[in-house]
């Protein structure tokens, strides 16, 4: 077999000696990488996997299945991503997965055949198309994920113009359409994937300095974490030229320490969504929060403050759940923003919106005045459940130094008095040691109906 069946495969072995993959500090030059996709093939054809098939991908980011995945890629197969863990098991007859390749280490798999139902219409009409596809799962913060089915020739199709090579750590996982965004730039423009062992910020920053990283793509929550943490000073990070961030808005207070910590990098805002593929965006500076959606494959338009976008990159639809876009193919995004010209900036999910007596609160604004007082590391604001006004603001911390819960509260009120409204001051405070993120670092925050129906004193 040859790797000539897709352009982004074959493009590869043109990259030769160069470094494609850094996992564990172990080097995989391109053409090794390459090598590694021919005997996957082989793998792949005496499965009996012909193109069409759903072959599944458990596991971590590493040479190996990095390798796997552009296999796949190249024989028009349709890959579908799965977290890491035994929870993932779920989502295999939703994709319809007849191959799973379980990674429970770079180099140790294993595979299970299975005889999926019959398939759903959508993923009929791809494998008549011929092209290859992906399958890539929400986070599920309605309590269901949905599996989204992509065309996966239009989703590289953008990286097919030759650009410079980046040497580029890869944050998001595997089974994130951000993380697979990273991995299929990095490698179609001969850059270099720095795979870090885990995504602490002494870890990262290591990975950094010793491979002289120069794009980061991350989160404002690991950003905020990588501030934090001093590490920003014991690490040489000079190689860095830039930062991008997304997945949730950015706190103003952790963007000004950015700006202070990196004064000669670029940050960018980026914007992406399981349904929409990660679309083309523009900050409008490294030290603003405001950003433009649009351009080339992409349209954005506003109503009644919630972002709605059109896409060349969009999904072909869901594999079990009813398509989410209205006749003319407009998303409903869910995100608040406010508009300067041709500028947006976003506020929040209007889920997370906080209704207190009629008033509207964005829980990112408290929590970015929050970030700015002395001894608070982390914050969450979430709305919690009052039987008087609806909903009042509540909000969980997390300390530098240990501090008493009373004498906290009354300091967070005096902070707060004078530059927030009185009805967006947190009405309940609590300490917690916890982290503030779940597994994609992206702020978890608590739902109104988990929460007590009363407010409480500070604990």
């Amino acid at each position: 077999m040859t790797l000539a069946r897709h352009w982004l495969v074959d493009r590869l072995s043109g990259f030769a000696s160069h470094e494609a993959v850094v996992h564990r500090d172990r080097s995989t030059t391109y053409e090794q990488l390459s090598g590694r996709c021919e005997a996957w093939l082989r793998v792949l054809a005496r499965a009996g996997l012909a193109p069409g098939s759903v072959v599944a991908i458990r596991g971590e980011f590493s040479p190996g299945t990095c390798a796997l995945f552009l296999a796949a890629l190249s024989q028009h197969s349709v890959v579908a991503t799965l977290p890491p863990g035994e929870e993932a098991n779920q989502y295999l007859d939703q994709a319809h997965v007849e191959a799973l390749f379980d990674f429970a280490a770079p180099d140790a798999w294993v595979i299970h055949r299975r005889t999926p139902a019959a398939p759903p219409p959508l993923l009929t009409r791809l494998r008549e198309r011929g092209t290859p596809g992906l399958i890539v799962f929400s986070s599920g913060t309605t309590g269901h994920s949905k599996a989204a089915l992509f065309d996966l020739d239009t989703l590289v199709a953008r990286y097919h113009s030759p650009r410079p090579g980046r040497r580029t750590l890869v944050f998001l996982l595997l089974d994130h359409l951000g993380g697979i965004h990273t991995m299929l730039h990095t490698l179609a423009h001969g850059g270099t994937m720095i795979i870090p062992d885990g995504r602490r910020p002494d870890t990262v920053a290591r990975a950094i300095e010793r491979h002289r990283v120069e794009i980061l793509p991350t989160t404002p929550t690991f950003l905020r974490m990588l501030v934090i943490s001093d590490a920003t000073s014991r690490y040489d990070l000079s190689s860095l030229r830039l930062i991008t961030y997304g997945t949730e808005p950015m706190p103003m207070s952790t963007l000004a320490a950015l700006g202070q910590s990196f004064p000669g990098v670029r940050l960018k805002q980026t914007y992406g969504l399981t349904e929409l593929g990660v679309l083309p965006t523009r900050s409008r500076g490294s030290n603003s929060p405001w950003l433009e959606l649009g351009g080339i494959g992409c349209e954005a338009r506003v109503v009644d403050d919630v972002l709605w976008l059109r896409s060349e990159t969009t999904m072909l639809g869901y594999l079990n759940a009813p398509s989410p876009f209205d006749e003319e193919g407009w998303y409903n995004t869910h995100d608040l923003v406010q508009v300067d010209g041709p500028y947006i900036r976003i506020l929040g999910r209007a889920t997370e919106l906080i209704n207190v007596g009629g008033e509207k609160v964005y829980p990112s604004e408290v929590e970015s005045l929050l970030l700015q007082m002395d001894n608070i590391r982390d914050a969450t604001v979430w709305g919690e459940r009052n039987p008087v006004t609806g909903q009042v603001v509540a909000a969980r911390v997390s300390l530098a130094q240990p501090e008493d819960p009373e004498s906290l509260e009354r300091r967070i009120h005096r902070f707060c008095r004078g530059r927030l409204a009185a009805h967006k001051i947190p009405v309940v405070v609590e300490i917690v040691e916890h982290d503030h993120h779940g597994p994609r670092f992206k702020k978890v925050r608590p739902r109104a109906a988990e929460t007590p129906a009363e407010p409480g004193p500070a604990r």
